[in-house]
């Protein structure tokens, strides 16, 4: 079984951000699976389903951004689920709108969700997929970028990153992170 876990705030005013990015591949997924989001029994939204014989469990925390790593432990003890067997969708500013990069484990990079996630977890040893949302903001100026929807101009590349990060996820339940990372990276 693999758990998909995307990172984002819940509120209606957090909808459609670039933080709430992996909030949006997990809708898609849900689409694609046929699956709907409920109550998970912890800090979390859950939806279950099956994509090619293989179980998928896709989590959205109901914790704010910074606190990811509660609702993410929570999840993987819930279903006895090993850590690497995880995958973390995230926003990051490192790079450029429309890239995505998988790596097995690495760094909190300056991310706060993924840093609690390490610092609840007591390893950076997790898959994660980081969704560009480029650094297009003035100095002092990055909560705003990353809680504001994207740009009108920005939107084609964002709906083809978007999908190409759903097709990533997939490949990791399917074939692994390691193979995901040579079909995708």
């Amino acid at each position: 079984m693999s758990i998909i876990v995307g990172l984002g705030n819940i509120g209606n005013e957090y909808d459609g951000t670039r933080h709430n990015i992996g909030f949006d591949i997990l809708d898609e997924l849900a689409t694609t699976l046929s699956i709907s989001f409920g109550p998970g029994g912890g800090p979390f939204e859950i939806a279950e389903g099956r994509h090619k014989g293989r179980k998928i469990v896709l989590v959205k925390p109901t914790t704010f951004m910074n606190r990811s790593g509660t609702a993410v432990k929570k999840a993987l003890a819930k279903f006895n689920t090993d850590k690497k067997d995880c995958l973390i969708i995230y926003d990051d500013l490192n790079l450029p709108l429309g890239t995505n990069r998988m790596k097995p484990n690495g760094s909190a990079g300056g991310h706060n969700g993924i840093s609690d996630i390490i610092e609840r977890l007591g390893s950076n040893d997790f898959p994660r997929l980081r969704f560009g949302i480029g650094d297009n903001f003035s100095r002092g100026r990055q909560v705003d970028y990353v809680l504001a929807p994207f740009d009108e101009d920005e939107l084609e590349e964002k709906n083809q990153a978007v999908q190409h990060a759903h097709d990533a996820a997939l490949a990791f339940v399917n074939v692994g992170i390691e193979r995901a990372m040579n079909y995708f990276n």
